[in-house]
């Protein structure tokens, strides 16, 4: 083959070599974002498991998440002053779950379920989202508890909760656990109240016989505790009500 044929056909590979290395580069961000979900070590059905059976996609949760953010905000930090949850950095499993009882009734909020029953919200929407909020960092925006309450509360948190929800507030996503540090103060007391009173829906059998227990103040304390503990791997940055 002659030195002009080769460099003729050099030059016309040339481009189909660098188009194939931009659809590789492409690619391989893609799946980068994809997120394989954890494996439960509890029974599930339904909705919940086929949501879990789907590998969340980052960046098509990002989008889908564009829809929440009016209430949730653009961070995924919430409001406390609606007691509307942090949800960055909380457990895909979690969310997934909380989602779906939320969509069946199971988990009373009238609310969220009025808005997902309009939406055209598909459950690979759900497991995108879900592996999104997961991925985004704990940036702050605590709404804190009376700061006095914050050692009784860690002895009572100790006592009576670290056993499930880790010692400190990391949850367990292989059995729904959520995480609870680093997150508003009015939030977490008004689902005390909502659980032990059976308002809730799906919460945990276990914790209104320990709840019946707490006073006031004992549920304000361990509240207060929980707001101001870090995000696993994480400072808490403590700030006001928004």
């Amino acid at each position: 083959m002659g030195a002009t044929m080769k460099s003729w056909i050099a030059a016309m590979l040339r481009p189909l070599a660098a188009m194939s290395l931009a659809l590789a580069i492409v690619l391989a961000g893609r799946a980068a974002t994809t997120v394989a979900q954890v494996t439960v070590l509890v029974p599930t059905d339904g909705d919940i498991k086929a949501a879990l059976a789907l590998p969340g996609d980052i960046q098509r949760g990002k989008d889908a998440y564009a829809e929440c953010q009016t209430c949730h905000r653009s961070d995924a930090s919430g409001r406390a002053k609606f007691a509307i949850p942090r949800l960055s950095g909380q457990h895909a499993s979690v969310l997934i779950k909380q989602l779906m009882d939320i969509r069946s009734g199971l988990r009373v909020n009238e609310d969220m379920k009025d808005y997902m029953l309009d939406s055209d919200l598909t459950l690979q929407d759900f497991a995108d989202m879900a592996a999104y909020l997961q991925s985004l960092p704990v940036s702050g925006n605590i709404a804190q508890g009376p700061p006095e309450l914050v050692p009784r509360g860690k002895t009572l948190y100790a006592d009576n909760c670290a056993a499930c929800h880790g010692e400190q507030g990391e949850g367990r996503p292989e059995l729904f656990y959520p995480m609870l540090a680093s997150q508003h103060y009015s939030y977490l007391l008004r689902e005390l109240d909502l659980i032990l009173n059976g308002e809730r829906g799906n919460s945990n059998p276990a914790m209104p016989p320990i709840l019946k227990n707490f006073s006031t103040d004992d549920k304000q304390a361990v509240a207060a505790y929980l707001a101001q503990l870090p995000a696993p791997g994480m400072a808490a940055t403590p700030q006001s009500p928004r």
